[in-house]
């Protein structure tokens, strides 16, 4: 039997090198805590808001709608867009745009103009500018740590979107006590704050070409991603396991139905995911992946899809609250893999437009996630909806290990060469069923 190949100390020394002590991602930490937080706040205010003013499940429908839109249409726009220009610029501008929306909701709560139709144009503008936010900071990302550390900060910053989304809507809900313009209000001096801490990260840079934004080059993150059959069944991956697994979307009609807890168990059940993705970002923060990272991915999607298939069957309260952390813990598994994989697999001057086009494609699959959802719950019942999905995704996994097994076979986010060399460099990948070479 071969000894192990040993591991170079430049590996070893990595375990124990934390991404907070690059003061640019740190920076950007706090900046996606702030943003997120104020985003989720919002969402809370916007939806009591509007159902206030309206008593409309469809006006409720369309806040999201009118959100989605932007993102849709702008999607080649804004990857060209983050892709010529100074990323961190982008989006402290974003931020900042974000911060005056959210004044202009308490502005005009507080005198008492805001209508429905303000709302959702204001909202439109807000959609329109997220649209170009978030793209430009997953390319931020890559620049801010060395690229050994990449999988490590993007656990990092998932953690900061999960603990957003757990303390955001609570917060919103409780402030919201003193009126929607102090929710608001909040958001604002949020997203300032947020705009201030990208403003303050420095990192050397250099601008890229500015290519002339022809219709080649809005198209070259579609087809970059068809080049590369690996990134391509990652994201795909993703996209089916959202579009199939969609049991978040039935909540209330579990809550409600199946489980009778009432609207306090429909709050736990909503959470369960955020707690069970959070606590996995922290801990691949602190032990990354470091072998056979595409086969975990496989097996972290398949549990997604198995968690759903007994959430489905589940007449348990705390058995379905165990599935829906256990659903959310393997999705995050599933997220840092695929994030990490694209990023480094994707030169620094494609990043945006490669983002844009990952943005819309998770976007979508969840917006028709629940569309999709909702449909086949009217046709067949909840119960048998969220089945199907649960079934379906474990289908997509053992077909997808088929059609893409260099995915499959993928053993390290990043070479032993990259400890040494910071510039992000190819994965090394290893055929299925062989360890990776060194």
């Amino acid at each position: 039997m071969t000894a192990p190949a040993p591991v170079p100390p430049s590996i070893e020394s990595e375990s124990a090198e934390s991404v907070l002590r690059h003061r640019p991602f740190t920076l950007f930490w706090g900046a996606r805590v702030a943003s997120t937080i104020a985003n989720q706040m919002q969402i809370v205010a916007v939806g009591w808001q509007v159902y206030q003013i309206t008593h409309s499940a469809f006006d409720l429908g369309m806040v999201g709608l009118v959100q989605f839109l932007p993102a849709l249409f702008l999607a080649l726009v804004v990857g060209h867009v983050a892709d010529r220009y100074d990323r961190r610029k982008i989006a402290r501008i974003c931020l900042f745009i974000e911060g005056l929306a959210a004044a202009a909701l308490a502005i005009g709560t507080y005198n008492g103009w805001l209508t429905k139709e303000a709302i959702f144009a204001i909202v439109f503008v807000i959609g329109a500018t997220r649209a170009f936010e978030s793209p430009t900071l997953q390319a931020l990302v890559p620049g801010l740590v060395p690229a050994r550390l990449l999988p490590r900060a993007i656990a990092w910053s998932a953690s900061a979107t999960q603990t957003a989304v757990i303390i955001g809507p609570a917060l919103g809900g409780f402030i919201y006590v003193l009126g929607p313009s102090a929710v608001y209000t909040s958001s604002s001096v949020l997203f300032i704050t947020a705009s201030l801490l990208v403003a303050l990260i420095r990192i050397e840079s250099v601008l890229p070409r500015r290519e002339p934004a022809t219709l080649k080059s809005l198209l070259a993150g579609i087809a970059f991603i068809k080049s590369r059959p690996a990134i391509l069944g990652a994201i795909s991956l993703d996209l089916f396991a959202v579009l199939l697994g969609g049991a978040t979307a039935l909540l209330p009609i579990y809550a409600h139905d199946i489980l009778a807890t009432g609207p306090l168990g429909l709050g736990l059940l909503r959470s369960a995911p955020a707690v069970g993705a959070l606590s996995m970002a922290i801990l691949l923060a602190r032990r990354p992946l470091s072998r056979k990272v595409g086969r975990t991915m496989f097996i972290a999607v398949a549990i997604f899809g198995l968690a759903t298939i007994v959430f489905a069957l589940s007449r348990s309260f705390a058995l379905s609250l165990a599935t829906l952390v256990v659903l959310g813990a393997s999705d995050m598994i599933s997220v840092v893999v695929r994030s990490s994989f694209v990023q480094l697999e994707t030169p620094d001057h494609m990043r945006g437009r490669v983002s844009a086009v990952n943005s819309v494609f998770i976007g979508t699959s969840n917006q028709l996630g629940e569309f999709e959802s909702g449909v086949t719950a009217a046709w067949l019942g909840p119960v048998h909806a969220v089945l199907l999905g649960g079934v379906g995704t474990v289908v997509v996994v053992l077909l997808w290990i088929r059609l893409f097994p260099a995915l499959f076979g993928l053993d390290r986010l990043v070479n032993p060469a990259t400890a040494v060399n910071p510039a992000p460099s190819s994965p090394t990948v290893a055929a299925p069923g062989t360890s990776g070479t060194t």
